[in-house]
């Protein structure tokens, strides 16, 4: 328990064979985006595509680049976007070696250095109860370190990052129709479709707001750790007494017992990625058509969150990581309003 809550808050300061050193990629991958792009189809399947993932310029592998990587002063090399991909030659690339002291401490959820004995990680495998296998497919070992999927970063090594390779976490997107004093739906005035709301947190390491989510634990189910995720950040079940939790842990079974859909899966623009370790995510939404199972739970920030509140959808919000795309895709799915473009 104290290590799971403490890989939690080391990482929001915030999918056979194992591998030998070289390309997995075939040279007859055809790209899907333009010239330039770190993305493949080989790399990611169709079905990325088809989850409605916004593979566009301006949105693609930015906040993996930014500086100073999170809780640190640490200053990532620069890398441009013509040269992000790993496709493109640079052999003067030297990115900035960086792992955080925690994760060097070798904590329960971290895995040892590359290299020392008696680690042999089988990449690209389920690894035990780790999941070393990516969303996306197959990703390049290369001298015994996994390479981020999405291309350079300007920092090496794990940063906060417990695993090598594909880091695991779930977010659940929690939503509800907008109603008024009457409890009528509201319309948006311009789009005329019915107004979504979702429960967002605001994170203590950034001040960002976000979905509730985080870590998967070694060997455990995504509809645990989704479940587990919302109850302690959104519900501060963390802090409520034992006859409290057996309450909360009714409402919350009946809240992930309803209607829900797969988001997303896969790769994620994160500040936390960095050469050698990324995210990968499973965004679910779960909606509360009604409303009724919520309107007598208050939301009460906990754990990893400074402020909970339901807000409303629309193409203004500016959340964490790319959270913001997972809400377009739930608006989108569900004929909701998100944009007074007409």
């Amino acid at each position: 328990m104290v290590g799971r809550h403490l890989a939690k808050t080391l990482a929001t300061v915030s999918l056979s064979v194992t591998l030998a050193s070289g390309a997995v990629r075939p040279s007859s991958c055809p790209s899907i985006l333009a010239s330039g792009s770190p993305f493949s189809s080989c790399e990611f399947p169709l079905n990325f595509i088809m989850l409605g993932w916004n593979l566009t310029e301006e949105n693609l592998h930015k906040k993996s680049r930014t500086s100073p990587y999170p809780g640190s002063n640490v200053e990532r090399s620069k890398v441009p976007d013509e040269k992000v991909s790993w496709l493109v030659k640079w052999p003067e690339y030297s990115p900035v070696e960086y792992t955080a002291g925690p994760v060097l401490a070798l904590p329960a959820w971290a895995d040892p250095p590359v290299g020392e004995r008696n680690f042999s990680p089988k990449f690209n495998e389920k690894d035990g109860h780790v999941e070393r296998r990516s969303q996306n497919g197959l990703y390049e070992v290369e001298h015994g370190r996994p390479r981020n999927p999405a291309g350079r970063t300007g920092l090496a090594g794990r940063g906060l990052l417990g695993r090598w390779g594909p880091n695991h976490a779930a977010d659940p997107i929690l939503t509800r129709w907008k109603r008024d004093s009457k409890g009528n739906t509201v319309n948006h005035p311009i789009s005329g479709k019915n107004m979504l709301q979702f429960v967002a947190i605001k994170r203590k390491d950034c001040g960002e707001w976000a979905i509730p989510g985080g870590m998967v634990d070694a060997g455990e189910k995504i509809s645990t750790t989704l479940k587990r995720e919302f109850g302690e950040e959104a519900m501060n079940s963390l802090q409520k007494s034992r006859v409290e939790r057996q309450e909360l842990e009714k409402v919350l079974h009946r809240l992930f017992s309803q209607e829900h859909f797969v988001v997303y899966k896969g790769y994620v623009d994160d500040p936390r990625n960095i050469d050698n370790a990324w995210i990968e995510t499973e965004a679910v939404n779960y909606h509360d058509e009604t409303g009724e199972i919520m309107d007598n739970v208050p939301l009460r920030a906990g754990d990893d969150a400074k402020e909970v509140k339901w807000v409303d959808i629309n193409d203004k919000l500016k959340l964490y990581a790319s959270h913001s795309q997972f809400i377009q895709l739930v608006a989108e799915k569900r004929g909701a309003h998100w944009s007074e473009a007409l």
